[in-house]
């Protein structure tokens, strides 16, 4: 049985100060995930064409769509791995395709999410945990804390 990992908060001076990786592995997040759609479509397109459910394993077409089918999930392993990467920094990816990632905060002593996207210079947004992108406002350092709920929180009290 796995546990998951305790949630890391963050201030938005050190989810600004993780940022520069992030941004890094967002940049390919989209670019590889944009690839892997594109390559996914075409593939589907083709083996709708008529004649591609003969097509056998020995056909040079069966070849070229098993090795493109290969390469596909390489880099849909890739995908994965990146954002393993952003998980283990305690970053969630929300969005592949438009870079969008939360980062766990406390505003006014409830949980809730700094919001960056890709293209943007730093953190500059939140959201409540439920209200997703549409829900982002702009952001008021003196009300982020970062910090974890202490006992008296977590208990309710």
């Amino acid at each position: 049985m796995s546990v998951d990992p305790p949630k890391k908060y963050f201030t938005v001076e050190e989810a600004n100060q993780t940022l520069p990786l992030v941004r890094a592995i967002v940049d390919d997040i989209v670019r590889l995930f944009s690839d892997v759609h594109e390559r996914r479509e075409r593939l589907m397109k083709i083996r709708q064409l008529p004649g591609a459910a003969s097509r056998n394993e020995e056909s040079l077409h069966g070849e070229e769509l098993a090795q493109i089918e290969e390469e596909l999930d390489k880099d849909i392993d890739r995908v994965n791995e990146f954002s393993d990467e952003l998980q283990k920094l305690g970053v969630e990816l929300k969005d592949p395709i438009a870079g969008l990632v939360d980062f766990r905060t406390k505003i006014d002593g409830r949980d809730a999410y700094l919001c960056w996207k890709l293209g943007e210079e730093d953190i500059s947004f939140w959201h409540e945990l439920d209200a997703g992108f549409r829900g982002r406002q702009p952001l008021f350092e003196n009300s982020v804390s970062g910090d974890e709920p202490s006992d008296d929180e977590s208990n309710g009290n």
